[in-house]
């Protein structure tokens, strides 16, 4: 028989069956042979070399799921289709496509390659009860490189170790056998009794391969259903320098801007998340939104004391905002409908030239809103193209009732630009291009326009002084004279910059450094370029 495709280690336990044969006197010939003879299959070897590539597969950088359930999207796209049925055959088709039993045994499948649950579980051991009638449960779990994925903690009164929380998708929560509130009485055989927290994970950590835990199981068991919230980092995180999390090792680390899975907001101090696209599939602790806010308060209280600057000092920026998460949900590109490119920053940063040059590409398809002005026309100015001629107590008026996003008041008059200028070219199908004041993305960012803000940022002074410099850039802080920008203009750009991002860049959906003009306009480009043909992170009140 041809043994060129069978499994190694299935060849090697077949071989030291025949070796010891005769040191097996309980067995009989009948049932070695039958033994033998599945060890020799080939349905035994093609499954053995299934398992091997999605070991292998699972280990590779270059592979990881896009979700692990599958299934349940699934459920939610027959809900969506059932209305449909009725008017559609096209829906009626997909439909029953997707109830056919083989379709839904495949995307089982996926979703059990994608959690790992190919790998080997050992059942929990039937429950004894101890000499006081409590009932114990016996339960072992094969330790690998993978961290258990739970904590543990002292109870307050009683001292006695109990499981704080399960990680979802760790071994624990795999197991299907530890639950949170359960006691921990021995590891191995070693009591845990009088020992802390820090003594337990220690001898966990002494032990390889199967691990044995007696426990008293928890009063009440409620399962943890995984949640579907995602949301957007506003801060970056490293458990390792967390001198508060409850275990280290069970940390999830993330930097500003990630998109994290919330699979479990059940504590109130600790939540469960994934890092979108993770292929990793445990769940890690990060600080829920009441820890953070709660952490940065006390980082702003300090540096308002250390710190001799202005950032947390200005009148100009919203104090009682404290960003931590922002629910998100995808954005589909929408044909006919294009959000507005709003690009804020620093005056003199260069947003202005930007936003010409994107006009100049298309006029067709890149519009500016005409703005509204409370002075009288000057000679060759015509109303509604060079601007919206209004009276000085009308226009004040529309300003008192929020109709203006941004407005401002020059030697007496009033200047600004209305909601409705921008709504009326967003529905007209153009891309409205915009560069406010940054206070304006409070009235610009609501779910019906849906603005992409990008941020345009100055580089370090060198080269902020050396590209302006060379490109003989006039000064925007002086209206009266035509000349170049002082180091001392410069600085103050840098350093408003800087104010802004602070506290502003948590609405940030794009971040350009215009060091080079050219270079900034071509990002502004592709930037826009990703906004018209991929689904993009918004917050999630845009899309309900």
């Amino acid at each position: 028989m041809d043994n060129s495709n069978w499994d190694a280690a299935l060849s090697k336990l077949l071989n030291s069956l025949e070796d010891n044969k005769t040191e097996l006197p309980s067995c009989s010939e009948e049932e070695l042979n039958f033994l033998s003879e599945i060890l020799k299959s080939k349905e035994l070897n093609a499954l053995v070399n299934v398992h091997n590539k999605i070991i292998n597969i699972s280990n590779d950088d270059k592979f990881f799921p896009v979700l692990s359930n599958s299934m349940d999207v699934n459920i939610d796209v027959l809900d969506v289709l059932v209305p449909k049925t009725r008017g559609s055959a096209d829906c009626k088709q997909l439909f029953l496509l997707l109830q056919n039993r083989h379709i839904q045994a495949l995307l089982c499948t996926h979703d059990a390659v994608a959690k790992k649950e190919y790998y080997p579980k050992i059942p929990e051991l039937p429950l004894e009860v101890d000499e006081d009638d409590e009932i114990i449960k016996i339960v072992e779990l094969i330790k690998s490189n993978e961290p258990l994925g739970a904590t543990i903690k002292t109870c307050e009164g009683t001292d006695k170790i109990v499981f704080a929380r399960i990680l979802l998708g760790g071994p624990a929560d795999r197991s299907g056998a530890i639950h949170v509130g359960d006691e921990v009485l021995e590891v191995n055989g070693i009591s845990v009794e009088g020992k802390t927290p820090a003594c337990v994970l220690k001898i966990l950590d002494d032990f390889e391969g199967t691990v044995t835990f007696k426990l008293i199981p928890a009063s009440s068991r409620c399962g943890v259903r995984e949640s579907k919230v995602r949301v957007r980092a506003h801060f970056s995180y490293t458990a390792a320098d967390d001198p508060y999390i409850p275990c280290k090792e069970a940390g999830l680390d993330f930097v500003k801007g990630d998109i994290l899975h919330i699979v479990s907001q059940d504590d109130s101090h600790w939540w469960q998340a994934r890092r979108e696209g993770d292929r990793n599939m445990r769940a890690g602790l990060i600080p829920s939104r009441a820890l953070q806010e709660r952490n940065i308060v006390l980082e702003r209280q300090l540096k308002e004391k250390s710190d001799e600057s202005d950032h947390m000092k200005n009148d100009d920026f919203d104090r009682e905002e404290i960003p931590t998460y922002e629910e998100v949900a995808k954005l589909y590109p929408r044909p006919g409908f294009y959000r507005p490119v709003v690009l804020v920053g620093p005056p003199g940063v260069g947003r202005n030239e930007l936003k010409r040059r994107l006009v100049a590409t298309n006029p067709e398809k890149y519009k500016t809103p005409i703005p509204y002005t409370s002075r009288s026309p000057k000679p060759g100015e015509v109303n509604g193209k060079d601007y919206f001629f209004v009276s000085h107590e009308n226009m004040k008026a529309d300003i008192d009732s929020g109709k203006f996003i941004e407005y401002g008041e020059y030697k007496g008059n009033l200047y600004g630009t209305s909601r409705e200028s921008v709504e009326s070219l967003v529905n007209a199908g153009y891309v409205c291009v915009l560069n406010p004041h940054y206070q304006a993305l409070k009235m610009l960012r609501n779910p019906q326009l849906k603005p992409f803000v990008v941020y345009v940022k100055p580089p370090r002074f060198e080269i902020l002084k050396e590209t302006r410099n060379e490109a003989r850039a006039r000064s925007t802080f002086d209206e009266k004279n035509s000349r170049g920008f002082t180091d001392d203009e410069f600085h103050e750009m840098i350093h408003s910059g800087e104010r802004i991002e602070f506290h502003y860049s948590h609405h940030f959906d794009e971040t350009i450094i215009n060091a080079d003009l050219s270079m900034a306009f071509e990002e502004l480009v592709s930037a826009i370029s990703r906004l018209e043909t991929v689904p993009l992170w918004v917050p999630a009140s845009w899309v309900q």
